[in-house]
């Protein structure tokens, strides 16, 4: 990317010429994030119309998709399948951890994607993560799981929650220890969301993570913090850009992000309304695709 480019994508007046000349040269990642879609979003309407749901994402806007879970009744293969039907590709995966029963559907999932990128989704809390001792077992299997990703050709990404953020544990967040002791081949997804709930602020934590921030999931709405998250009953989410994040403060620190992957985990209105509002939102503040 040429600088005249880069400074058109980032709104230099936003970022400043002197942070825009110290990214655009060898540092920056060459090309801007992708818009993904985390098909977590739409999986109401995949339990009762796979294709149909795949083609208004695609007719959205979106040309990457992020897997989740599928209905009981729709293999790996067929998912692949419609996906592809749909002309959509495959950014990553959220999976299970590599662990038992689960090993061999780990490896199947990125063979049946042609996608390189497996994430562990994070849920539900890990109650391992309320000490330093849990925590660090908890980076041990994350290291172990790595190591088998990498036997396998395959990258290995973490996905967090709020508690990653709200658990301190020897004197800090979890966060600061799985950024320290996490093998530097483990990228993370950072969930800017429950970033904000937790209650940090989400720009400041992309930077932080610098290189390792590759993915961010891209969310809006109240983000904050209340008991019914543990239930898995979060307030409505929002399109993006109508809620309480600071969405242009996140995409111009996205400076290594491969891709902005659009969740909502909840929404009160019509979720295709919201996804395509949040498609063009990205794509037309700030020129992405």
């Amino acid at each position: 990317m040429d600088r005249k480019t880069f400074l058109k994508w980032t709104g230099a007046g936003l970022l400043g010429t002197a942070v825009a000349d110290r990214i655009s040269g060898a540092m920056f990642k060459a090309e801007p994030p992708r818009i993904g879609l985390q098909l977590y979003t739409v999986r109401d309407a995949i339990k009762q119309d796979l294709q149909g749901t795949l083609n208004k994402v695609a007719e959205s806007g979106y040309k990457y998709v992020e897997t989740a879970f599928w209905p009981e009744a729709v293999t790996l293969n067929d998912a692949a399948a419609a996906i592809r039907k749909a002309g959509l590709l495959v950014s990553s995966c959220h999976v299970e951890l590599p662990l038992g029963d689960d090993e061999k559907a780990f490896s199947e999932t990125a063979e049946a994607f042609g996608c390189k990128k497996l994430i562990w989704h994070g849920w539900p809390e890990d109650k391992r993560y309320s000490s330093l001792e849990g925590t660090r077992e908890l980076i041990g299997i994350y290291n172990k799981t790595a190591d088998y990703a990498r036997s396998k050709g395959i990258e290995f990404g973490l996905h967090n929650h709020w508690w990653e953020y709200r658990n301190q544990v020897g004197g800090k967040p979890v966060f600061e220890w799985l950024l320290k002791e996490t093998d530097p081949s483990i990228f993370f997804e950072i969930d800017t969301y429950w970033v904000k709930v937790a209650g940090f602020t989400p720009a400041d934590i992309v930077n932080r993570f610098g290189r390792r921030a590759r993915f961010l999931h891209m969310k809006d709405g109240p983000a904050r913090y209340n008991e019914k998250l543990a239930v898995d009953n979060p307030d409505p989410m929002t399109a993006l850009g109508r809620g309480t994040q600071d969405i242009p403060a996140i995409v111009h620190a996205a400076l290594f992000a491969e891709f902005l992957v659009v969740e909502m985990d909840k929404t009160a209105g019509d979720v295709f309304i919201a996804i395509k509002e949040s498609y063009d939102y990205l794509h037309q503040q700030f020129h992405l695709v």
